[in-house]
């Protein structure tokens, strides 16, 4: 991989369709003291580069673009040539900045011209398979602005008045229908001139980047999730996430 990136013999302007962005310039806090989240090993191999072969495991995604810890992009560099990736998929590090929104926008940045579908993952989901990648660029491509993969809820949930101090009763103001709502996961997938557009005009802070196209008005559609995407953000998520590895080493042999 040269400074930036890693080219791929096949990539060109006629496969450029379609780019993920993954940032992953946060601390993971929760996960304890250590090394960034996305840095983390799982199974051995840190979960920055299970998420990057999750999008790469897609056909359609020709570049993915990983934004990094500002101070962290040589490493990140470094990371990506030490693993097994892809051939035909081209790959790019870019530092990040201070915020999730910010190191998207940075992403979105440095997407060369062509890629007209953009996909943004959360390097914390690192075991999404790759029909759910594909669910969601084919949703984008079906004439959708904004697509999400998510799921029904599977426990009841309780709109509360939230309590003035951290562990104290909190009243119970709420029950929302469940059938209703849904638990949203990632990739998430947009035409790119509509995220880019998202970017510039929305403003304050969302919890996700398709939570900005709907400031705009947009309509955005979810497809089926998989249980399997889930964010790994406790320790706990950590043993699961090692589970779903040894069973898929076991049924698919890698």
């Amino acid at each position: 991989m040269s400074d930036d990136s890693r080219p791929s013999p096949s990539a060109g302007p006629s496969a450029a369709r379609t780019a993920a962005v993954i940032p992953a310039a946060g601390r993971g806090v929760r996960l304890g003291p250590g090394a960034p989240k996305a840095l983390r090993a799982l199974n051995g191999t840190p979960m920055l580069i299970h998420a990057v072969r999750a999008m790469a495991a897609s056909r359609a995604v020709s570049l993915v673009v990983v934004v990094a810890p500002p101070d962290g992009a040589a490493e990140v560099r470094s990371l990506l040539d030490a693993h097994a990736l892809p051939e035909r998929t081209d790959f790019l590090v870019v530092p990040g900045g201070q915020s999730r929104q910010e190191s998207v926008k940075l992403g979105l940045d440095a997407l060369p011209p062509g890629h007209d579908i953009v996909l943004v993952h959360d390097a914390a989901r690192p075991l999404v398979p790759v029909d759910t990648v594909d669910a969601v660029i084919e949703a984008v491509r079906d004439g959708a602005p904004a697509v999400v993969p998510a799921l029904p809820l599977a426990d009841t949930v309780k709109q509360v008045e939230p309590a003035g101090t951290p562990g104290e009763p909190e009243p119970v103001v709420a029950t929302p229908e469940r059938a209703l709502l849904r638990a949203v996961q990632t990739p998430q997938g947009f035409d790119r001139a509509t995220l880019v557009r998202a970017h510039e005009t929305v403003t304050g802070e969302v919890t996700d980047d398709a939570g900005m196209v709907e400031q705009l008005g947009l309509t955005v559609v979810a497809v089926p999730g998989h249980e399997e995407a889930f964010k790994v953000t406790r320790p706990l998520d950590l043993v699961l996430a090692e589970a779903v590895l040894a069973r898929r080493r076991l049924n698919d042999g890698f």
